[in-house]
This record gives C-alpha cells, sequence and structure tokens, in this order.
C-alpha cells in the first residue's frame, strides 16, 4: 500500500485529538492526481475527496479502518477513526457509532442534464425534388436552406430507488400551420415505478414513445439512417403517446441492451423483453378524442452468440380506434369533404410487425415488416373507410474504427402501401426509396452523416396528393452533450 505522510500525520492529530476530548470539526481532504497523496488544501490537479470527521469510540479499538476515496488513493487511518465516502463531490459523514449515516442527498442532485442538436442541408439534384414533401423531414422541398431538425434536452434521473423520470423537450418544433420554427415542445415527460430491487419490472406512466417496432424505439441521436422508415412511423405520430404500459427484462437482458445502446452498435435501448400497456391512440401532445384506449404488446430478444455477435429479433401489435381529420380538398375538378364511414368512436385501427437487428460486428443487417389495417380515404367513393396497408425496408451496415474516428457506410430501402392517417383526410401513401451514404463519428461529441436518397412518394400535405419522384443529396451534423 501507498503511503501518504500527511494523511499519517492528519489521522495521528484526529486521533489525539480524540483522546484529548477535543471537539470534532470536520475537515476537507483533496487528493493529488498524479502522485495520489494527500492534502489538507486545494491546490493544482488535486480532486476534492469531501469531508471527514473523526467519530467517538463506543467500543474497543478496532482494527485500522480505509477512508474511501477515488480509485487508486487510499488512505490508511488509525484505530478508532471512521470515515465517510464521497460520491461526485457528496459526502456522508459517519455517525456517533461509527457507521455512516444515509446519504443526505438531495434528490434533485441525482438528475442529470444531457441532449443532441442535428442540423440539416438537403440539396435537391433534379427538378422533381422541389415537389418532393416527407413527414420525416419538413427541410425537403422547394426554398429550402440549412434546417435545425432537433435540439433536444434530456433531464433524467433516480429520484428515489423505487422511481425514475425522464424529461426531454424538444426546442425546435414547428406548429402545424405556422411559419416560424423552432418552438419549444413536449416530447417526453414519464416516470418509472420499479417493482422490484432488481429494477426488472417496472411500471411507466405519462408521454412516451409506443413500443411498436425498432427503429420507432431508437433515438434519432442513434438512429443510423436520415429518418424512420413510413410503414412503421406512420402508426404512432412522433412515436409516442400518453398512456400506462409494463416493462419486463430479465437483469441479462438489461445488460445486453444498454451495451447495444452505449457501444455504438445503434441498440434502440431497454423498452422490455417484455412490454404491454394502453395510451389514447391519437399522437403525442394531442388529446383523446374517443374515450377508446388503443392496446400494445411488445417482445424483443437480442441474443448474444460465443463470438460476441448480437442479434435481436422481435414482434409488435397493436389495436384501437382512430379519429380521422377531414377538410374539403379538390380532387380530379371535384371539391369535397370526405364522410368518415366508421362509428362515431373512429376507425379501426390495427397492426402487427416483426423485426430482426443483425448488429453491425463488423457488417449488419436490418429490417421490419408491417401488416395491417386503418382508415384511409376512398377518393372514388368520396369516404374514409377501413383498408389494408402493408410496408416496410431492409438496410444493410458496415463498420469499422480507424485513425480518425468510427465510419458506418449504409444502405436502406423502404417501401410502403397505406394510409397517412395523421394527416387530413388520411389520404393513401405510396412510397419507395433508396437511400445511401456514410455517417462519420470523430469522438462521441460529434457525428456528420451524408447521404444520397432516390425517393418516389405520396404528396400527403394537401390535395390532390401527387406522386412525385426526386433524387436528394442529404447531410446532417449532430453534436452531442
Amino acid at each position: 500500500m501507498k503511503k501518504f505522510p500527511l494523511a499519517a500525520a492528519f489521522w495521528t492529530m484526529c486521533g489525539t485529538a480524540a483522546a484529548e476530548g477535543a471537539p470534532q470539526a470536520a475537515i476537507e481532504l483533496y487528493v493529488d492526481t498524479a502522485t495520489r497523496q494527500i492534502f489538507a488544501e486545494p491546490g493544482p490537479g488535486r480532486q476534492r475527496l469531501g469531508k471527514f470527521v473523526q467519530a467517538a469510540d463506543e467500543a474497543a479499538p478496532a482494527a485500522n479502518s480505509v477512508a474511501t476515496a477515488p480509485a487508486g488513493a487510499s488512505v490508511r487511518a488509525p484505530a478508532g477513526t471512521a470515515t465517510a465516502s464521497s460520491a461526485a463531490g457528496a459526502t456522508t459523514p459517519a455517525g456517533a457509532s461509527g457507521k455512516p449515516l444515509a446519504s443526505s442527498k438531495a434528490w434533485y442532485d441525482k438528475l442529470s442534464i444531457r441532449g443532441y442538436v442535428q442540423m440539416r442541408y438537403n440539396q435537391g439534384l433534379d427538378d422533381g425534388a422541389k415537389d418532393l414533401k416527407s413527414p420525416g423531414d419538413r427541410f425537403i422541398g422547394r426554398d429550402q436552406g440549412f434546417g435545425i431538425r432537433r435540439a433536444r434536452v434530456v433531464i433524467s434521473g433516480d429520484v428515489s430507488d423505487k422511481m425514475s423520470i425522464y424529461i426531454q423537450p424538444d426546442l425546435a418544433s414547428t406548429p402545424t400551420g405556422s411559419s416560424t420554427t423552432n418552438f419549444a415542445q413536449l416530447r417526453d415527460a414519464y416516470a418509472d415505478l420499479w417493482l422490484d430491487k432488481e429494477k426488472t419490472w417496472r411500471i411507466r406512466a405519462g408521454q412516451s414513445k409506443i413500443p411498436y417496432g425498432f427503429e420507432d424505439l431508437q433515438s434519432s441521436q442513434n438512429r443510423l439512417t436520415m429518418d424512420r422508415a413510413d410503414a412503421l412511423n406512420s402508426a404512432v405520430r412522433d412515436e409516442r403517446d400518453l398512456g400506462v404500459f409494463a416493462y419486463w427484462s430479465p437483469t441479462e437482458i438489461k445488460e445486453r441492451f444498454s451495451y447495444l445502446q452505449k457501444s455504438g452498435l445503434k441498440g434502440s435501448g431497454d423498452y422490455g423483453m417484455f412490454g404491454i400497456g394502453v395510451y389514447n391512440g391519437q399522437g403525442a401532445n394531442r388529446p383523446d378524442r374517443n374515450d377508446q384506449l388503443h392496446t400494445v404488446v411488445h417482445f424483443s430478444y437480442p441474443f448474444k452468440f460465443a463470438n460476441g455477435q448480437y442479434l435481436e429479433v422481435g414482434a409488435d401489435a397493436y389495436k384501437g380506434r382512430y379519429v380521422v381529420s377531414t377538410g374539403s380538398a379538390t380532387i380530379g375538378g371535384a371539391t369535397f369533404t370526405p364522410v368518415v364511414d366508421a362509428p362515431e368512436e373512429g376507425s379501426t385501427d390495427q397492426r402487427v410487425a416483426a423485426h430482426v437487428v443483425y448488429y453491425p460486428q463488423p457488417f449488419g443487417f436490418q429490417a421490419e415488416w408491417t401488416v395491417g389495417k386503418g382508415p384511409e380515404l376512398d377518393v372514388a367513393r368520396r369516404t374514409v373507410r377501413t383498408k389494408s396497408l402493408r410496408g416496410g425496408y431492409a438496410q444493410v451496415m458496415y463498420k469499422f474504427d480507424g485513425e480518425y474516428g468510427s465510419f458506418m457506410p449504409f444502405a436502406k430501402w423502404q417501401t410502403y402501401r397505406g394510409a397517412a392517417k395523421f394527416d387530413t383526410n388520411a389520404p393513401k401513401m405510396s412510397v419507395d426509396e433508396l437511400e445511401a451514404g456514410v455517417e462519420w463519428q470523430p469522438n462521441s461529441a460529434v457525428e456528420l452523416a451524408v447521404a444520397f436518397a432516390n425517393m418516389r412518394r405520396t404528396d400527403v400535405s394537401a390535395a390532390p396528393y401527387r406522386m412525385v419522384e426526386g433524387k436528394l443529396l442529404r447531410v446532417q451534423l449532430q453534436v452531442n452533450y
């Protein structure tokens, strides 16, 4: 064990003072990060350990006790002393019995703040690109320049052993019909109520992501491609809604989910190996309109092979009724407002989906497919009625780390034939798209993605809902903090 002369002198002084009955005042200690020596005063290169006090003995002197300090710094105390540990600058004073008292750390000191910002730029490569519209990127189309797609701030932490909170506003939202960008809008606001000591069971209450699909659960901060596939993303507006969910992840599976997200392999995070819940069904930041809750069931299992390769497979399903918003539309020279062919509580809205992810170690493959039925505009009948839908995507990627950071080239194909239920009149949406690019991450704080996209999609923003084809060069800079 290394010796620390000043620390030894300090503890000797404390022992002498205690023997003489002197009052015991707390003293702050500091460790030199280079020499690992202990000092009683701050200085260059010294890290604060915390406050320490001498505790009175109630029994015979025991063996030497050791004061806890940052890794590599050990302090041997003489018999009869009690010590406290310091975590992140907090102190835990020792009681009269020599046992440390419960931490006095306030709940707000347990919270963390993080986030990210994404800046986008799209450059059309042909005339058709000017008329493109995509639900996933409002900066596609005419008269566009640089845009802030995401400006997120996350406040999260364990308020207690039984409850965690997660609050995430987005400072780059644009309300429907607004010509001004960068409004603040709530994305997540929920509490996780842990039901067991191992934290394998939890109840999540509030506005959060709906556990349907893999890519929808994957944060935009972690996702490789520019936007989510329309087939899956058309199920839940902004991927979120207000509801209550139960999640279960055994300890080993929790560790796998955590590793896949933090290792740079583009995991989706822990939304339970199994999950079930109920939610409003009208989308994030929108009130319920029919007193009819949606129900969702989620399953996802990450396999780990002997060679360290991860493979995740899963399936999801939801069911409910959705209330469509209608408005005047002019199609084929006729102007009309469609009638919704459904009960007052809304149209049938139900889907099932499956996914498989072979994580890039270094080669990777990812695919999802969904089928179901929901409300869709029937132009010939001038009604919105229940119709079938289908679609999905397939994606390949390759990850390699070099002297200049991490590179991950990718290619993604997606297709969708079904309604855009969140748009006025729920028009039919046809999508065929191919995107290829590369993401470069020179360090953990910066990511740069460049991609080429060949799009063929319906403009569902306004009648007559034309099909548009175009080619784009897309660039995104992301900073993490």
